[in-house]
């Protein structure tokens, strides 16, 4: 990793909200494939271009590389590549380079020319494939602002590709793949209160994209039309909101895929998205006459008031990109930041094991379960944040705010998930038991009877992430976390758990 720019590449934004704009400077080995119409471009040269493109950042390029290029033999090569030069920007002559060494080759001369550039910092950085310059460079020190096309396209992907949420039944689109769907249904009670076919219209040939859930058939049965914008006005009042935030433009859900907690699934992929695009706010303009069900979703997800905008009431949630220094309870805390969480040392830790057939119940949207793909009922719930855990487990201990680490017992053996409690309960009530979870699982009226033949636990909660590699019970012992079978809900210290993360 290069330390210099890279640092300055972390803080990803100046006071105005803006990414820095950075000079590339090109070595002769990128600018001759850049102009030779006959080379087929890398995948990470085209892109690399590409990127920087859309950042409005500036390629520029040295006088040397202009007497290297015209030493090249192929006259009709060198003729396309110097006529095509101009399209980037020319570094102005400047006081030879101190150390070139008398006698040096042309092509050493050159390269000392062009590395020299970078020392008196006449750009960020400078890009090559060439490894002599590369040896050079390490040389003296410059080779954290020396960069292969690889890592400059990497750098230049960090700043302006955020990558999509992958997510079970839900689909990130470009609003013009589905404009031939405007005539129908889904989109009247929209046209009602504004032009939003000329809208819709107008933001596809922006690229806008939306999260789009699909009915069988294909058809749009829920989407939220989401942008990143900067220090936006987002109420009458003038309230503005410093910085990147990720506005939810339009957001819908069809009668008919009610219950299936698509509204939920929507707001997963914006939490994501917003994390990704380091966005510190999230809002929305609902109406309160005709959206109050999504309305009591944002409130139970952080969102709060913030004035009105015309007809509509402005919510914000805040979504700091580093969780924040408060104290604040646990659960409330949780509710505001989500999906950040508190796990200082006053919040208990605890290890749940879960057998697999219920693990692919609860966790149906995790990949590596067999639940993965499943349909019906099922998939519905991998669609949900608050989720809840039944279980005949003995232990009294864990309580609201603690934080969970599900253990797939049998099989996979391994830590997959981490989620906090919200609220528990232990009881024989039937009734009680499903009103408790009946929009958090799909146990079954019967399956919740058999349970509650004895004092069932009932562990409410809300899922923050599944594990990209799974935390398995051999590295448990070896960092001896566990020191035997996890049969039973397990306490861990906050050093243990630090580990885990």
């Amino acid at each position: 990793m290069k330390s210099s720019v890279w640092t300055v590449i972390a803080a990803e934004k100046n006071g105005s909200g803006e990414i820095y704009k950075m000079r590339f400077l090109l070595d002769t080995n990128i600018l001759i494939p850049l102009h030779d119409s006959l080379a087929v471009l890398t995948p990470n040269l085209a892109n690399f271009v590409r990127l920087a493109s859309i950042g409005h950042h500036q390629l520029l390029y040295h006088p040397a590389s202009v007497k290297d290029i015209q030493r090249d033999r192929n006259e009709e090569r060198r003729n396309r590549t110097l006529q095509r030069l101009t399209q980037y920007t020319r570094l102005p002559d400047a006081a030879p380079c101190p150390w070139s060494p008398a006698g040096a080759s042309v092509n050493d001369q050159c390269d000392n020319e062009i590395l020299y550039a970078i020392e008196r910092d006449a750009a960020h950085v400078l890009v090559t494939e060439d490894q002599k310059l590369l040896a050079k460079a390490r040389a003296r020190a410059l080779d954290d602002r020396v960069y292969t096309i690889q890592t400059a396209e990497d750098l230049l992907a960090r700043l302006h590709v955020t990558p999509a949420p992958k997510l079970l039944n839900i689909e990130d689109v470009e609003l013009n793949t589905f404009t031939d769907q405007l005539p129908g249904p889904f989109f009247d009670s929209l046209r009602a209160s504004y032009e939003f076919d000329a809208w819709f219209r107008e933001k596809a040939r922006e690229g806008r994209s939306a999260w789009v859930y699909r009915a069988k058939g294909g058809s749009v049965a829920a989407l939220c039309i989401y942008d990143v914008q900067k220090n936006e006005v987002i109420n009458d009042a003038g309230t503005r909101l410093r910085g990147k935030a990720l506005k939810l433009c339009t957001f819908k859900v069809d009668s008919e895929v009610r219950g299936r907690k698509i509204g939920e699934l929507l707001l997963k992929a914006a939490f994501l998205y917003a994390t990704s695009a380091r966005c510190e706010n999230i809002f929305i303009h609902a109406n309160p006459v005709v959206q109050q069900p999504l309305i009591d979703l944002l409130i139970g997800f952080g969102f709060a008031q913030q004035g009105t905008y015309g007809d509509d009431q402005a919510f914000v949630k805040e979504h700091p990109i580093n969780p924040p220094a408060s104290l604040a309870p646990p659960v409330d805390f949780l509710r505001r930041f989500f999906p950040h969480y508190r796990s200082d040392n006053a919040i208990q830790k605890f290890i749940v094991p879960i057998q697999p057939q219920f693990h692919d119940i609860i966790f149906p949207d995790y990949p590596g379960n067999g639940g993965a793909g499943c349909s019906g009922q099922l998939a519905h719930l991998g669609n949900a944040i608050k989720l809840a855990y039944l279980s005949h487990a003995p232990s009294n201990l864990v309580q609201p705010g603690d934080v969970i680490l599900f253990y797939r017992s049998r099989d996979t053996k391994a830590i997959t998930s981490l989620g906090v409690v919200e609220r528990v309960l232990a009881s024989c009530d039937v009734d009680e038991i499903v009103k408790a979870v009946r929009r958090r699982t799909v146990y079954s009226q019967e399956q919740i009877e058999e349970m509650a033949k004895r004092t069932t636990k009932v562990m409410l909660f809300r899922h923050i992430q599944h594990f990209n590699t799974p935390i398995s019970y051999q590295t448990l012992l070896d960092q001896r976390i566990v020191y035997g079978p996890i049969q039973s809900i397990t306490r861990i210290d906050d050093e243990s758990f630090s580990r885990i993360i």
